[in-house]
């Protein structure tokens, strides 16, 4: 790790922007952190522990717009004001991730999509660790990895990649990238316009030399669009569950297992800890990035089976007189959401609503149709849930916190049913983030 001088201003003090302040403070260069909010003080803590320069509750401009390059936290849009200051200026604004990446030659597997990408990255690093190898796990889950670069480093890592992070990455490039899917999601940052969200989701390969492998699902729509609209270096592998595929995998329905075809001996997968149709294709994914690592086959099939759902996503709460309790409050868009209902084989009160990112409930009228009896809407604006679904479940009841949420699902679920709670929303209207709102609702589910 060379040390290089150079004005750095990190713009945000979460987890991303103080991992990538202490790289640069390791890096030997002159850095700033600017946060317009409250720092947490875990995060606050660990920037003094380290003398590194901070500012709280503002951003001093005058000292921002000097700066030779700024790291922005994702959060940040495009069209705040600094930032189009800096545009200006022609200052090099840049993501935590492609920071950290220009500072390390360790192998990278990168995982992004509308769906399913946190899972896929989950599974990934757990057959890789069984697999016996040096693996970190960060990105948008897990550590930062600036943070682990500076200070915890491996010889690989699975990241987490969001679409807000690729914005502002230029020479990241993965040795493997994993495009789960592209559905509409976080549109109103794109202009409203699906082409701007999908060129977003592309750019994981932008950097990708023709030694390097791109894994995507071939019947996802928009992701074959998308490989018309732009150049694709990489070895290119499709996972598909509706047809074979060469050089790739694909689930063969008749024997009920994944076929992994990506090197000249085909591998079978027959036991899968993850259940569903949308989990197959995670399996798939994952699977096809271990084997190009080399994992051994008996350690893909036994991680594949052993595998722990993750938290907020499908997540069995407990049972009370009958009546199921799922947390699904990681379904943050439409298509989470319309997976969860799919794979629901109980009669349903769907807990449901937040902060909508333009969300289009089209495509889950059916669903709903056939598998929930009642919903509760939960947030401060609900009336687009009500206009969509009032004449689809006969009862619509709406909530203003999680503990009344859950007392009246609680109150309208019979025993042999299940309550969902699978919001297809951002949560930041009542919650601090999804976490927090699967936490709520695991605590009062267990105060019933």
């Amino acid at each position: 790790m060379s040390k290089k001088k150079g004005n750095i201003v990190v713009l945000g003090a979460g987890e991303s922007g103080v991992g990538a302040a202490i790289l640069a403070k390791k890096l030997g260069m002159n850095v700033f952190v600017s946060d317009m909010g409250a720092i947490d003080e875990r995060y606050r803590d660990e920037l003094e522990k380290r003398e590194i320069p901070f500012e709280e509750g503002q951003h001093t401009e005058a000292k921002i717009l000097k700066a030779k390059t700024v790291i922005k936290s994702p959060g940040i849009p495009e069209k705040a004001p600094l930032i189009q200051k800096l545009r200006a200026k022609e200052t090099e604004i840049i993501s935590e991730i492609e920071f950290a990446f220009r500072h390390t030659d360790s192998t990278i597997v990168a995982i992004t999509g509308s769906n399913g990408k946190t899972t896929v990255t989950s599974l990934t690093y757990h057959v890789l660790k069984n697999g016996g190898l040096d693996v970190g796990l960060g990105g948008n889950i897990g550590k930062s990895f600036a943070w682990m670069v500076a200070e915890d480093p491996h010889e690989f890592y699975v990241l987490e990649i969001s679409s807000f992070q690729l914005d502002d990455s230029y020479k990241f490039a993965p040795y493997i990238s994993i495009l789960t899917n592209i559905t509409p999601d976080h549109l109103d940052r794109y202009d409203h316009k699906m082409e701007n969200y999908v060129a977003s989701k592309f750019r994981i390969l932008q950097a990708q030399k023709k030694t390097d492998h791109f894994i995507y699902c071939g019947d996802d729509m928009e992701t074959i669009k998308g490989l018309g609209r732009f150049k694709i270096k990489p070895n290119a592998h499709p996972f598909s569950l509706e047809h074979p595929v060469d050089d790739g995998a694909y689930y063969d329905s008749e024997n009920e297992r994944i076929i992994i075809t990506i090197d000249e001996e085909s591998m079978n997968i027959d036991e899968l800890a993850l259940q569903g149709k949308h989990n197959t294709y995670n399996s798939m994914a994952a699977g096809m990035a271990s084997r190009l690592l080399n994992i051994r086959k008996e350690t893909i099939r036994e991680s594949m089976a052993d595998f722990d759902a993750l938290e907020h996503r499908l997540e069995p709460v407990m049972e009370i007189h009958g009546i199921e309790f799922i947390n699904d409050s990681k379904a943050t868009n439409v298509n989470s959401t319309y997976y969860a209902l799919e794979s629901m084989k109980k009669r349903l009160v769907w807990i449901v609503g937040g902060v909508d990112k333009g969300n289009d409930y089209t495509s889950l009228i059916p669903m709903v149709g056939q598998k929930v009896k009642a919903i509760v809407c939960l947030g401060k604006d609900v009336q687009k849930i009500h206009d969509e679904f009032e004449n689809v479940v006969e009862i619509l009841t709406d909530a203003q916190s999680m503990h009344d949420a859950v007392a009246a699902a609680y109150k309208l679920a019979d025993k042999g049913e299940a309550v969902l709670l699978s919001p297809a929303c951002a949560s930041f209207d009542l919650f601090e983030n999804y976490e927090d709102r699967g936490n709520q609702f695991k605590e009062e589910v267990r105060a019933l």
